[in-house]
Formats: structure tokens, C-alpha cells, sequence
């Protein structure tokens, strides 16, 4: 048979073809490790995409917090007059005080206290650039007026379904009774399973142990022009060792860094990793099971002048085809999974392009790894023994 036949339509992949059990099987294998390392890549990016959001969100230059600050789920406070000490910089427009703290919500339904947080905010100069902030201003001025994060997760109760139905909705909040005025999104996270923000008023009202003179975070705001780096290292060089001054990405980085140090980012890795091998395992079982059922044929091809690389390639073009073939319903099952995720977590879990090229040059790889190994069975079909 003439060289250019095999070259137009290599026998690994015509084989492949025509076994249309192994070749099902093949698939919805490496679909499997697809959607594994997809679902565990999703989880991780969720996990710190919801700790960083609210620092992102900040609308502000520099942060100021306590030295000591890791996450948001430990926080710790500072003496308000190191950010008022601030103003003293030449390049500083203004501060805004920040209380954050966790309070015990009763679910207006069952009853039933769960934990969320708190965000104090001065209801003038808001720290999150929300449209419910800006239209509910003069109603967070009053006490006991409360906004809700609608991205929480249900066990808080339906609270955007009641805010519809009454106008009025009281909740307890820390066993104190507090008025639902609006909702706004920033969403659940590791951290937290909830959010709501409140007027500093209302905060120090529900927090009676928290001292007025106390903050867990100051926004600082420049000046058109000013130098953000320089400013930040004069403000860190002379301000006392038990705060410090931050960027809202490094602040996101920070909390980052912590989750990942939970070892939850380990176990996420470790899961993409056994997806990983998982497919590979797969892929070669298929290859290898083809390669032995056709070995007299790649033994003619070889008694014919073909050279183990030529073979390789074959075996290399098979595992493409499974590769993109497998890679196609598992992409496409995983964003159904990234969906039913985010309605039973309210988690930030969706696709990113970057995320699905990643998954898809992890797939090659595989099955080309596959391929190599599966290669091995192929330079034992020895000529002499066919004929």
C-alpha cells in the first residue's frame, strides 16, 4: 500500500473510527478529567475571586489597617487618629473611617441566627461604588437602617422576596431590631456567607463593645497627580509600627495569600492534578487496547520502511482527536455544573476564557503524554513474527 494512503488517513485514527464503543468510552473518559480539573480550577478561582471582591470594590488610593490584618474573617482594629494623622501628608485629599464586624442575623422565617458581616460605613462618603448606597444615603444616616446583600446564601431567609412584598422589613440583627431599607450585590465568599451595610450609627449601636475611637480600616484618598507609591512609603516610614498602608490589590492579595495558606488552594491543585492523571491513564488504556488489537497491521507498516516516529505521529493524531473530541462536552457540561454551583453556594463560580484555554492545553498534554507512553507497544511489532 502506498505511504501517501497511510499519511492522508492515518490507521490509528481510522481505527478509532470504526470502534465506535472504545472511541465513546474514550470520550466521555477524558470528558470526565476535564470536568474534574474544571470544576476544581472553578472552585479555587471562586474561592479567591469572593475573598478579594469587597477589597477590590474599596473606592479608595490606600487602605489603612492594623499591622496585624490577614482576612477579614479575623479582623482587627486600629486607633482613628493614625488615619486622621494621614491628612498631615501633602498628596492626601481625604479619609473615611471603616467598621467591619460580624453580627448574628435571624432568619426572619425559621427563626434561626447564622453569622454575617458587617459593614460600618459613613452613609456621605461611601466605600463601594453601589448604586444602593447612593439612593438609600439619607435613609443609612438613620439608626437601625440596614442594607442586605442579595448574593448571600438562602439560609439568611428570602429577604429580596419579603422586601417586595413589605416595605417595611424588620429583622434582628445582634438581637436588636433593624429595618431592611434596600439590597445591594457583592456576594458570598470563604469568608463569609452573607454581607450588610450599615450607616456607622447603626454599627456602634449594634456593636456596643466596639469603642467609637477605634476602626478596622481607613480609605485614603489622593490628590489628583499625587505620587501613590511615594505617599505610601512616607505614610508607612512615619506612622506607628501598629498600622499599615496598603493598596486595595495588595489588601485583595493579602486575603488571598491567607486562604491560601488554609490549604484549601493545596487541596483544589491536588484534585486538578488527579484529573489530570486520571485522563491520562484513560487515553492510554484506549491506545494501548488499539494498538494491540491492530499490531499485525503497524507491523506491515513497519516491514514497509515506516519508522517508529512515523507511528508515533499516528498514535499523537489519534490522541488529538480524542483530546478535542472529549474536551468539547466537558466544557460545555462544566459550565452546567458552574451554574447549579452557583445557585446552591451564591459563590462566584463561572467560566473564564482563561480558564478554558488552560483546561484545553492540559487536555493535549495528556493525551499526547498518552501517546508516547502508548508508543512503547508499538516498537515490540516486530515484522518477523507476522511473517
Amino acid at each position: 500500500m502506498p505511504k501517501k494512503l497511510f499519511r492522508k488517513t492515518p490507521l490509528a485514527l481510522l481505527q478509532l473510527m470504526k470502534e465506535k464503543i472504545r472511541l465513546s468510552v474514550a470520550i466521555a473518559g477524558i470528558a470526565f478529567a476535564d470536568i474534574l480539573m474544571f470544576f476544581q480550577l472553578g472552585m479555587l478561582d471562586a474561592l479567591f475571586d469572593g475573598v478579594a471582591k469587597p477589597h477590590q470594590l474599596l473606592q479608595a488610593d490606600l487602605v489603612l489597617v492594623n499591622s496585624q490584618f490577614q482576612t477579614l474573617y479575623l479582623v482587627k482594629e486600629f486607633p482613628r487618629e493614625r488615619l486622621q494623622q494621614t491628612l498631615a501628608y501633602e498628596g492626601v485629599k481625604s479619609v473615611t473611617p471603616l467598621y467591619i464586624g460580624f453580627a448574628q442575623w435571624r432568619n426572619p422565617q425559621t427563626q434561626i441566627n447564622r453569622s454575617i458581616l458587617v459593614w460600618g460605613i459613613d452613609p456621605i462618603n461611601p466605600p463601594f461604588p453601589l448604586p444602593a448606597l447612593k439612593s438609600n444615603q439619607s435613609q443609612l444616616k438613620l439608626l437601625n437602617r440596614v442594607l442586605f446583600d442579595q448574593g448571600s446564601r438562602p439560609e439568611y431567609g428570602t429577604i429580596p422576596q419579603l422586601l417586595n412584598q413589605s416595605k417595611n422589613l424588620e429583622i434582628q440583627l445582634n438581637d436588636k431590631n433593624v429595618e431592611v431599607i434596600g439590597l445591594f450585590d457583592i456576594g458570598a465568599s470563604f469568608v463569609t456567607d452573607g454581607n450588610v451595610i450599615t450607616g456607622d450609627s447603626t454599627f456602634l449601636n449594634l456593636f456596643p463593645e466596639h469603642k467609637n475611637n477605634n476602626i478596622t480600616m481607613g480609605l485614603i484618598k489622593l490628590k489628583s497627580g499625587a505620587d501613590l507609591q511615594q505617599i505610601q512609603a512616607q505614610i508607612a516610614a512615619n506612622l506607628p509600627k501598629d498600622v499599615k498602608v496598603v493598596t486595595p490589590a495588595q489588601l485583595a492579595q493579602t486575603e488571598i495569600e491567607y486562604s491560601s495558606d488554609q490549604g484549601i488552594g493545596f487541596v483544589f491543585g491536588l484534585g486538578v492534578m488527579v484529573g489530570f492523571i486520571v485522563g491520562i491513564v484513560i487515553v492510554y488504556q484506549i491506545l494501548y487496547a488499539d494498538v494491540s488489537d491492530h499490531l499485525p497491521e503497524y507491523a506491515t507498516m513497519k516491514a514497509m520502511g515506516y519508522s517508529d516516529g512515523y507511528l508515533l505521529g499516528v498514535l499523537i493524531q489519534a490522541s488529538l482527536l480524542l483530546a478535542i473530541l472529549g474536551y468539547i462536552p466537558g466544557f460545555f457540561f462544566s459550565i452546567g455544573l458552574y451554574r447549579l454551583g452557583y445557585s446552591a453556594t451564591q459563590l462566584p463560580i463561572m467560566m473564564k476564557v482563561s480558564r478554558a484555554v488552560m483546561v484545553l492545553i492540559l487536555t493535549i498534554t495528556m493525551c499526547a503524554v498518552s501517546g508516547v507512553i502508548a508508543m512503547n507497544k508499538l516498537r515490540s511489532a516486530d515484522p518477523a513474527d507476522i511473517f
